[in-house]
């Protein structure tokens, strides 16, 4: 039974992971660590320092009518050397109280840093290597096994550009047809992916996911500010109690 739920909780999340990353970044399924981590996690970028809050916002219609609507935010800073801090806060399972997670992920030592400040102790352990690629060049999943995609005509736009909160970015459009039967489903199904790239700060500044099977998700970047960071934000605090780890995270990519 765990095992299943895994597989579906995988599937799940590559099915809403899908469409194109810019420089090799982008996020997908729901929940902390998915969309809600940081867009620029997924590949080493130096020469670009800033800091910024992502806001993602889930917005998803019942059959009664009856709406569910979320918004979590994440504090985001990367230095020049490529180091990525993200501070995330999360309500509890009651909606009552919060909780506040650090991750730090340094390309430079090798390392990825997971910081609890309600105990003050940090987590250490490898940074996730790239996905394996198979004999035709696409990526696999973890432990060598693809993540099944859904078959379908996929159509690619150029949105072109335009300035979002302040940052000048280009657009895609990617809109997927799944034909009925395709996974059980008697009528098509379409998903519409925009993804709006920086080419300065190489990351994507927003991205924004239809799907009628979970909903609308949109990811952005705001209050961007293109300076240096406090070096001591990507470091563990001197009173922090130190324990080592193996294995990615949950959230690290499933595919690119």
């Amino acid at each position: 039974m765990r095992k299943a739920f895994v597989i579906a909780l995988m599937a799940s999340g590559a099915l809403l992971a899908q469409g194109p990353r810019g420089g090799g970044m982008g996020f997908g399924g729901p929940g902390p660590g998915m969309a809600g981590h940081a867009m620029l996690l997924h590949g080493m970028v130096t020469g670009a320092p800033f800091s910024a809050v992502q806001v993602t916002t889930r917005q998803q219609t019942l059959a009664n009518g009856n709406a569910i609507q979320k918004q979590e935010t994440t504090n985001v800073f990367r230095d020049s050397q490529g180091r990525v801090r993200e501070e995330m806060t999360s309500s509890g399972p009651d909606g009552q109280g919060s909780r506040t997670t650090v991750v730090i992920s340094d390309p430079v030592a090798k390392v990825e840093r997971v910081l609890n400040p309600q105990n003050k102790t940090v987590l250490e352990r490898a940074m996730p290597q790239p996905m394996p690629r198979g004999a035709d060049g696409k990526a696999l999943t973890w432990g060598g096994v693809r993540v099944h995609q859904p078959a379908g005509d996929v159509v690619k736009e150029d949105l072109g550009t335009q300035t979002l909160n302040g940052v000048v970015a280009a657009g895609t459009r990617l809109t997927r047809t799944i034909p009925a039967g395709a996974m059980g489903n008697s009528q098509p199904i379409q998903t519409v992916r925009e993804t709006w790239v920086s080419s300065d700060l190489n990351v994507p500044v927003m991205i924004k996911t239809s799907d009628p099977r979970f909903g609308t998700t949109v990811t952005q970047l705001t209050n961007v500010v293109r300076s240096e960071p406090d070096a001591a934000l990507f470091q563990t605090p001197a009173d922090y109690t130190v324990s080592k780890g193996h294995g990615p995270r949950m959230g690290a990519p499933l595919a690119q």
